[in-house]
């Protein structure tokens, strides 16, 4: 390492990122631990769990960013590039076709799931739906992306709206949803390199702000990028991003606020539910977006022979399961979030355990 490179990492090494992720990981394990034995109060339980939620993503951060980047070669790849066209069409067939028939069958007077289901099959198989640079900046990869949040929104204001305004009410729940999807929000911006306090070879030597068209999630939008090589500080915004990133941390948050509230009127959850809710903050380290920070992990615990596939499958661009992370993780959050106002609208359940209330 340079000396630059150790004045401006401070002296720190991928092991101080591996150190402070554990710590984190002990602060959320233990304070959940004295929640559920009453050694401290809801509330206190959840200010203790936003600082292991913060804790562990810096320490992920600073494991990401002061790690060595992999290099991979095209003769790692687990199979040929252009499987990936069959795969995505494929793919993309059979989540429109199956929202379609369980829409049909499951949610007839719900045709918004099924519509949800159809837009993230032509997510998936959109980039070989339209072949060549035409996709790049074609209306339908617009529309796709942007209606995306607008239909998601509109989901979860129909069928969750109500429940939610009323746990948004409670002060402690709101802070800890909005507390939580900021801090993922900047952990997915700077796990996927939008935003990065480390130096890199061809930084800029002075300060730099543009404005560039680049690709991201299907198609080209106008992307600012500022870099200051004094600190050193890089940032790159662009509306795909904004889209992306502000759908997933919206509906972290209000997951988040729906387990603080269900935690400040005491709900004696099991230990699956218990573990289901913790899962539901945490798990968007599964998100496509955290591809990298795996496959740098799979490279120290298993080799690069493992961390080769893993990229290829799930960080390259052009892979269909790279955009089958994202669309999951939208699935995924969404769904908790309906499915946990819907389970807390049972009419066997006492009235201190609905939300509502």
């Amino acid at each position: 390492m340079s000396a630059h490179e150790a004045t401006a990492t401070a002296g720190l090494s991928q092991g101080h990122g591996v150190l402070l992720g554990l710590i984190g990981v002990v602060v959320l394990v233990g304070t959940t631990m004295f929640k559920r034995t009453n050694y401290i109060s809801p509330t206190a339980a959840l200010y203790g769990v936003f600082v292991g939620i913060v804790i562990t993503a810096l320490g992920a951060v600073l494991f990401e960013g002061l790690s060595p980047d992999p290099t991979y070669t095209a003769s790692s790849m687990p199979f040929p590039r252009s499987w990936y066209q069959p795969l995505a069409l494929l793919t993309g067939l059979l989540i429109s076709t199956g929202s379609f028939v369980v829409g049909w069958l499951r949610w007839p007077s719900r045709p918004r799931y099924t519509f949800v289901g159809i837009l993230m099959g032509l997510w998936i198989s959109y980039p070989y739906l339209i072949r060549g640079p035409a996709s790049d900046t074609h209306p339908l990869g617009y529309a796709i992306v942007l209606s995306t949040p607008v239909l998601i929104g509109y989901i979860i204001w129909k069928d969750a709206g109500g429940i939610l305004q009323e746990v948004l009410r409670d002060t402690v729940a709101r802070r800890f949803g909005i507390g939580v999807g900021l801090a993922l929000a900047l952990f997915f911006v700077t796990i996927t390199g939008y935003l990065s306090f480390f130096p890199e070879e061809g930084f800029p030597h002075e300060v730099t702000v543009v404005v560039i068209p680049a690709i991201y999630q299907l198609v080209t939008w106008p992307t600012l990028e500022i870099a200051i090589p004094h600190i050193p500080f890089f940032l790159a915004v662009s509306p795909g991003q904004a889209v992306i990133v502000g759908t997933l941390s919206a509906l972290i948050g209000l997951n988040a606020a729906l387990i603080a509230r269900h935690w400040r009127v005491e709900e004696r959850a099991g230990f699956t539910e218990g573990t289901a809710g913790g899962a539901a903050i945490v798990g968007t380290c599964t998100c496509g977006c955290c591809g990298p920070l795996v496959a740098k992990i799979a490279v120290l615990a298993a080799g690069p022979a493992i961390a080769a596939p893993l990229y290829w499958l799930f960080v390259d661009s052009a892979s269909p399961l790279s955009a089958l992370f994202i669309v999951g993780s939208l699935v995924l959050f969404a769904g908790t979030l309906i499915y946990s106002v819907e389970a807390a609208r049972q009419p066997e359940q006492s009235a201190s355990t609905v939300l509502a209330d």
